[in-house]
């Protein structure tokens, strides 16, 4: 089913017996596809005229509950096997985000995932990661080993030059408790970089 008419289907159920295609189309212009318009912030979304708190709330609905699923896919599960399912959970919860995330997905002894939180919040281009918190809290969780994740709000993955200083920061960390750190992932729009399968690691 084409964007455009997915959004309409979400649209109707939060303002029924009323002609949505306007809206839908506003959406669309403003945001540029589907996925942007679930992750768009409530305070973006209202900027919108004819969004109210019942889109809002029908929008990060489905938000979640896309998120959701992606996530049972991989939580409990070995990273490893299910490397693919990992990938487009990341894509899923980070991609279409307008500000940089950062993700530390912990690992136990057998590579299954064990919790995925997010470390830090940043704008379109940075993020501020200490790697001092993402070993401390691997230790808390009993953790092994170790994913870092991140997006590209531009859509390019390319690993900046404080990408790379920061990921050899973490390493080091790592290193120094005995954990290992399998990779990082740079999520971009339709596309991912992994510093293991690029050399950086």
């Amino acid at each position: 089913m084409p964007d455009y008419e997915l959004l309409e289907l979400v649209l109707f159920r939060a303002i029924p017996r009323r002609d949505v295609k306007p809206l839908a189309r506003a959406l669309m212009d403003q945001f540029g596809d589907f996925n942007r318009v679930i992750t768009a912030s409530q305070s973006r979304l209202r900027e919108v005229k004819g969004v109210g708190d019942a889109v809002v709330i029908e929008l990060k609905i489905v938000e979640a509950a896309a998120q959701r699923m992606a996530r049972a896919k991989v939580l409990q599960q070995h990273v490893v096997s299910s490397w693919e399912a990992l990938i487009d959970y990341c894509h899923t919860t980070m991609a279409h985000r307008e500000t940089e995330q950062f993700r530390v997905l912990y690992l136990d002894c057998k590579n299954v995932l064990i919790a995925d939180e997010e470390q830090a919040k940043g704008t379109v281009d940075h993020v501020p990661v200490y790697p001092r918190e993402v070993a401390k809290r691997a230790l808390e969780l009993n953790a092994s080993s170790l994913i870092l994740v991140h997006n590209h709000p531009s859509g390019d993955p390319t690993p900046s030059d404080a990408d790379i200083a920061m990921t050899n920061k973490i390493a080091a960390a790592c290193e120094a408790l005995d954990l290992s750190l399998h990779d990082h992932l740079i999520i971009g729009k339709s596309q991912e970089l992994s510093f293991r399968s690029k050399g950086y690691l």
